[in-house]
């Protein structure tokens, strides 16, 4: 235990004084946090939910595609199509939070005229499962320049919170406590004090009234 000193206690306060203020510090950078994760959060579940759509609609259109064509031909123009996609990874930083950043080089929808084939061969079904599946690879790569930021972020504020809980939880109360049991030995001090100094007061004076009688 800390010994009970004035000194002592002058600095358990102000000790508890600089853990409050790193908790409400800590507290206002979660909410500045928590507010950009809000932000980036919004446009990313609203481009999974055109992901999911478009997926179920571009298989509707290959499957379709599939029982005109036929797989083997399907096939052999997917190859024909295949090409390369560029990325480029960037280290970004947001309020403090580092996280990767990509950017996508594009574009990555085709009209009919840039595949490599005559389009007038295939039939509109297997043109929009191509163009709906292009879109998709363009959202998903979207989607990713935000995926690791928003992980980061999240890692962040749990990490945020754990440090104010344990401020709070165990730091803040434990120095209170010491503060609350060092000011009640000191005040017991000074009451004692107080007691011994009001007794030889009063003993001081009536010596002096007793000294002060003559004898009889």
């Amino acid at each position: 235990m800390i010994h009970p000193t004035r000194t002592n206690l002058l600095l358990l306060k102000d000790k508890a004084a600089s853990v409050a203020n790193s908790i409400a510090i800590l507290k206002a950078r979660r909410q500045a946090l928590i507010r950009e994760f809000l932000t980036v959060i919004a446009p990313v579940l609203e481009s999974r939910d055109r992901i999911r759509s478009k997926y179920r609609r571009g298989l509707d259109e290959l499957h379709l595609s599939l029982g005109i064509e036929g797989p083997e031909f399907i096939a052999s123009l997917a190859a024909a199509s295949r090409r390369e996609v560029g990325v480029d990874v960037v280290q970004r930083n947001a309020m403090g939070v580092r996280y990767r950043d990509l950017t996508v080089f594009g574009p990555f929808v085709r009209t009919p005229e840039q595949r490599p084939y005559d389009y007038a061969m295939t039939t509109p079904h297997l043109e929009e499962a191509g163009f709906l599946f292009e879109t998709i690879v363009e959202s998903i790569l979207e989607v990713a320049v935000f995926e690791n930021k928003l992980q980061r972020l999240g890692d962040e504020i749990l990490r945020i919170t754990r440090r104010i809980r344990v401020l709070e939880e165990r730091i803040h109360p434990h120095i209170q406590r010491q503060i609350r049991t060092i000011a009640q030995y000191i005040g017991e001090r000074e009451r004692e004090a107080h007691f011994r100094l009001k007794r030889f007061k009063d003993l001081r004076s009536r010596q002096r009234v007793f000294g002060k009688r003559k004898p009889t």
